[in-house]
């Protein structure tokens, strides 16, 4: 048995998959990356005419996948610390990792989910990260079943 969730809040999916699917005391995200919810609009991302991205703003695109992160967990009655499990895609791991390893510090200081991040040459949008995620509800939390 397991359930969908899908965030009004959160960038609509860009196929046919929810944002997220609850199974058991599991919550698996799928993929998240920064685009702006209502738009197709990516924090600091300069395209062309033909849709190639100039320029992006590393920095940008990360507090935003991790807003649009903490919105699908919430939408599905989990939050931040309940997250156990983080796969991070970069499309540029020589110049932003660092960047992004700072912010990534800042955001989980507290809840430290096992993190495996890869370089990919490309994502389904002009994107430099995206996400995928697996939180946990304690069976003490009161969550379970929510």
């Amino acid at each position: 048995m397991s359930e969908v969730f899908n965030a009004d809040q959160a960038p609509k999916s860009v196929g046919l998959y929810p944002h997220a699917r609850r199974v058991g005391n599991l919550l698996f995200l799928s993929g998240v990356g920064p685009r702006q919810a209502g738009s197709s609009d990516i924090p600091g991302v300069v395209l062309d005419e033909n849709n190639d991205v100039l320029s992006y703003d590393i920095e940008a695109q990360c507090h935003s996948v991790f807003q649009n992160v903490s919105t699908i967990l919430a939408s599905a009655g989990a939050d931040w610390m309940d997250l156990v499990d983080v796969t991070v895609f970069l499309t540029n791991m020589k110049d932003d990792f660092v960047i992004y390893n700072r912010i990534y510090a800042e955001y989980f200081a507290e809840n430290m989910p096992c993190r495996t991040t890869v370089e990919v040459n490309k994502l389904p949008t002009p994107i430099a990260i995206e996400l995928k995620c697996i939180a946990a509800f304690p069976a003490s939390s009161g969550k379970e079943g929510a």
